[in-house]
């Protein structure tokens, strides 16, 4: 029988070593929400683990032990459903799995101190700085503490600390919560493509563009395919546009299992020249951090270096889409983040460099307790023509 913990801390040992998508190192088996909620928590509580894991260990460890002692210790402190003694166990039968046979000899010993000092040990987290408590970079804490102050960006660090819910959205445009646990490709009318799974936050951006039916409508970046479905549910003529292959791939698959027909191109340099759209749509490459509950990971990829070079990557891909909107016509811009570079100030730096735009309207939500994603999103209407 395959140990659950010993799939959980391989996954997260390559997560450790290559910062690959979390989801796609969880094999599909009968275990997988199991082992996928063991690796996301252990991803997202990583910097309070290390804080509590290096007052047991007298070097820090790498490798496969480093990986089960996350493990392990993600159970005890962070997932109330296992019983202590089941932690520590399945983590140690998982370690004599090892070569090395000192293994679960340190596993055993440092989760057990771990159990036992349960109580200095929260109350050590508790007195700890906020980033460390809620574990996130401390390059987030700053620039959220910055701009929201102290309580709220506490407040912000528990609400994304919670594990995401995950939404069906259905063509009659309402959105139903799946029951935590059950596989998506079981629920009725999976294969009729009934349903997509997009957050509840993702709406906004199509509410945005009120697209009617048989306006010619461009998705920018369209993979998955969430926003291109909603899109086409509402009647759009759809050009979908995405780069990357494998994503790409994604979108057609959502678009097949939906039975919705779209153009799918590879750039947007594929649509002729002169071809004009009543609306587009740019759902930017981002920093994610509006969505760290489902992408936990992405709070360890985050740098002022990267939010600089994504900022622009997106002011270019909006200049190249706002080619294609017609006089009168819309473009919706739309990100997963939280922060002002990718989203108000972006929507303010794209309206001065084309004063034929005007704001039309404009969206921010914080991540909500009732488990909704972070999102921005703004309405940017061309000047001239038949406006709608």
């Amino acid at each position: 029988m395959v140990n659950s913990r010993r799939t959980a801390a391989f996954a997260l040992m390559r997560w450790l070593s290559t910062k690959e998508f979390p989801a796609g190192l969880v094999a599909d088996a009968e275990d997988r929400a199991f082992v996928q909620d063991l690796v996301y928590t252990a991803i997202r509580r990583l910097r309070a683990l290390r804080l509590v894991l290096g007052k047991f260990v007298a070097r820090w460890p790498k490798g496969e032990l480093e990986a089960l002692l996350y493990v392990g210790a993600a159970q005890l402190l962070y997932m109330d459903s296992v019983p202590d003694f089941a932690a520590v166990n399945e983590t140690v039968a998982a370690a004599r799995l090892c070569r090395n046979a000192s293994v679960p000899k340190v596993v055993n010993a440092v989760l057990r101190n771990v159990a036992r000092n349960r109580d200095a040990v929260e109350r050590e987290l508790a007195e700890a700085p906020v980033d460390a408590r809620e574990s996130f970079p401390s390059v987030l804490a700053r620039r959220w503490s910055a701009r929201l102050g102290a309580e709220r960006t506490a407040a912000l660090m528990r609400d994304l600390n919670v594990p995401a819910k995950t939404f069906l959205a259905r063509r009659d445009g309402s959105f139903v919560e799946l029951e935590r646990g059950r596989r998506v490709e079981d629920v009725p009318g999976y294969s009729e493509g009934e349903f997509i799974v997009q957050d509840r936050a993702t709406a906004a951006a199509v509410e945005l563009m009120g697209v009617s039916s048989g306006e010619k409508v461009l998705d920018a970046c369209a993979a998955p395919g969430g926003k291109s479905v909603q899109l086409l549910w509402r009647g759009a003529d759809l050009v979908a546009c995405e780069v990357n292959a494998a994503r790409r791939r994604r979108l057609e698959e959502n678009l097949a299992r939906t039975r919705l027909g779209a153009r799918v191109v590879s750039s947007l340099s594929e649509i002729p020249e002169g071809e004009s759209f009543d609306a587009a749509l740019v759902d930017a490459p981002c920093s994610n951090t509006g969505v760290l509950r489902r992408r936990p990971d992405a709070r360890w990829n985050f740098s002022e270096e990267k939010l600089s070079r994504l900022v622009g990557l997106q002011r270019s891909i909006l200049d190249n889409a706002a080619k294609f909107v017609r006089p009168g016509g819309r473009l919706v811009y739309s990100t997963c983040s939280l922060e002002p570079e990718e989203n108000a100030m972006q929507t303010a730096a794209f309206l001065s460099r084309h004063p034929d735009f005007a704001l039309g309207g404009e969206r921010e939500m914080l991540p909500s307790e009732d488990g909704s994603d972070g999102a921005y999103a703004a309405l940017l209407r061309r000047e001239g023509g038949a406006a709608k």
